[in-house]
């Protein structure tokens, strides 16, 4: 029998770095909450793909840029590369329902469904930790199951679940 990809697709902001109001537009603000690296390492040692799907609709109110953006993702995959952590990929929603309509913004599915695609992802085996309920809605739009936290709250102690509930 072939062993089934899972995956633990992750929010950003308030539960992998320092939610801190409205938008993190500048990387000095940019702060790693401190349980994540232990989380996602250990994430990584069950088997479980690490998948960012995060709303960024600061980019299209002008807030900040892509760039602005993806320097925040390099700052992160460089402080998770130090201890052997690989983020699988990041998909994330450039546009804000005031300036455009789109197909990609949580609560809709369509980055959970393109990683499921991309990765082979059985959604039964895989969970979504969001701080937000359109979170919890986009995961289980794709059929993943959902922890939701308050922002900033440590999500370690769910990880053990993820595993036991993975395999039944």
């Amino acid at each position: 029998m072939n062993k089934q990809t899972k995956a633990v697709f992750l929010d950003r902001d308030g539960v992998i770095n320092y939610e801190v109001g409205d938008y993190i537009m500048r990387l000095e603000d940019f702060k790693i909450l401190p349980h994540v690296i232990p989380g996602l390492k250990k994430l990584q040692e069950l088997g479980f793909l690490l998948i960012v799907v995060t709303n960024q609709g600061g980019i299209a109110k002008g807030l900040y840029t892509h760039q602005t953006f993806q320097s925040m993702h390099d700052y992160l995959d460089k402080e998770l590369e130090k201890h052997q952590i690989k983020i699988t990929e990041v998909y994330y929603c450039p546009h804000h329902p005031f300036t455009s309509e789109c197909l990609c913004r949580k609560p809709g599915s369509l980055l959970v469904e393109k990683a499921i695609a991309k990765y082979g992802i059985d959604p039964n085996l895989s969970w979504f930790i969001g701080d937000k309920q359109r979170d919890m809605d986009a995961g289980a739009a794709a059929g993943v199951k959902g922890i939701l936290i308050e922002p900033n709250e440590d999500w370690t102690s769910y990880v053990d679940q993820f595993n036991t509930s993975a395999k039944q």
